[in-house]
């Protein structure tokens, strides 16, 4: 599964070991939910366990499709997909037969799912450095032009995973929407396609060439949205490419990429370096260094929404509002109390499932509905407020969170010398 010892960080495999059975996660550890069954007692098991529950999915979807049952077959099939996703991520080395065979599954069961999709959703090749990369485009059904999302997935994304087809939350507000595996991603990743400090820009404007090229699509009306990594990624093609009117992303890994390489979880580290098909972790750590939005983020024009967990362990929130103070307006920065890397179906947002208030956004801002002085920070509350649409707070942090400025030491802080000089 993995070329042992090639990272410091696999000296931890039994930590990860222990929390894969203790939690059914391989990462991001304070979220409540398993992502793999209790069956599941290591990290190695992952592959076959998640293979053989998607297999059971399939045979019940292939059941419901034969019984004339459309829209249960899709569930199914949608479910089986996001198994065959998470079985096959879980191996991260070259020409391994059971990767292939289990991603090869994810794409044969996301195929079934979008038949039955009621929308038309089509697989799509993307010329990009003289090979092609591989997009999903879930178009708006019966529009002669519509505004178009480019989606960026994260490092544990594919094309495929998150946003279902037939209830997808874009294309329900009126967008087409192209999701791609972008360098390093799901189909890249199989064709050698690796993820450089900078090609996945790149591979987003090959995207939107490709995107202008379709009469379904209003090349005037263009954003970009992501997820985790994707926000990252995001950010940087909107700073790199005047064609986007408007970014909005979330599951911030906007700042250093020292919190997410090297303080989380070690499966972080290990995909990302199978991504990138650097296998000398010095080489690796130099890249991740330069893997930040500091030049960038001030050259986005157009509207931006950046979304940040309070405590997300991926990217500090003092990170995220360092890179957030670079960007131009109009733009707004969500901070998502008592949440760590993912904003979906959490009571600070009624429980809703999260892409909708991304693509509500959009809608706004490609339809010129942001202010040119836009500036915005909310703090979404978990238990009060009204989430996405609460007033403005008076600060990120405590203690102007709470209106209360503190600018200098108090007399008994001060003391009766001071505060002397180092």
């Amino acid at each position: 599964m993995s070329m042992h010892g090639e990272r410091r960080r696999d000296n931890q495999q039994w930590v990860l070991d222990w929390l894969v059975k203790t939690t059914g996660r391989v990462q991001n550890f304070a979220h409540d939910n398993r992502i793999v069954p209790p069956e599941v007692k290591s990290y190695r098991m992952i592959p076959r366990v998640m293979g053989k529950h998607g297999r059971r999915l399939e045979e019940m979807a292939h059941a419901a499709e034969e019984a004339g049952h459309h829209e249960t077959a899709r569930e199914l099939y949608w479910r089986a997909t996001e198994h065959y996703i998470e079985a096959q991520h879980a191996i991260f080395q070259d020409d391994n037969r059971e990767k292939i065979y289990l991603h090869g599954k994810a794409l044969e069961c996301f195929e079934h799912a979008a038949r039955h999709a009621g929308n038309p959703v089509e697989r799509v090749e993307i010329p990009f450095d003289g090979n092609y990369i591989q997009g999903v485009l879930h178009r708006v059904p019966g529009a002669d032009k519509a505004p178009t999302v480019l989606f960026c997935p994260g490092m544990d994304m594919t094309k495929e995973s998150y946003l279902a087809p037939g209830q997808h939350p874009y294309v329900a507000r009126g967008f087409n929407c192209l999701h791609i595996d972008g360098p390093g991603q799901g189909t890249s990743n199989l064709r050698k396609i690796r993820v450089t400090v900078d090609n996945y820009e790149r591979a987003g404007a090959a995207a939107i060439d490709y995107l202008c090229s379709r009469s379904e699509v209003d090349a005037e009306r263009i954003a970009v949205s992501g997820f985790s990594m994707g926000s990252y990624w995001g950010m940087r093609i909107a700073a790199t490419d005047r064609r986007v009117k408007a970014v909005a992303t979330a599951a911030a890994c906007y700042g250093p990429k020292r919190p997410i390489f090297n303080e989380a979880s070690p499966r972080f580290k290990q995909i990302f370096m199978y991504m990138s098909g650097i296998h000398d972790e010095d080489a690796f750590d130099a890249m991740a260094d330069q893997m930040t939005l500091d030049a960038l983020a001030p050259r986005i024009k157009c509207p931006v929404l950046m979304v940040t967990g309070e405590y997300d362990p991926l990217a500090h929130l003092e990170d995220v509002v360092a890179v957030y103070e670079k960007v131009g307006r109009p733009k707004e920065l969500w901070v998502v109390e008592n949440n760590f890397h993912s904003p979906r179906h959490i009571n600070n947002f009624a429980g809703l499932d999260f892409f909708g208030y991304l693509a509500d956004w959009l809608c706004d801002a490609v339809a010129g509905r942001k202010p040119a002085d836009l500036e915005r920070e909310v703090f979404v509350r978990e238990k009060e407020g009204l989430g996405a649409y609460s007033e403005s707070a008076p600060g990120i942090f405590l203690p102007e969170r709470l209106g209360i400025r503190n600018d200098s030491l108090t007399p008994a802080q001060l003391g009766p010398a001071g505060v002397r000089k180092d």
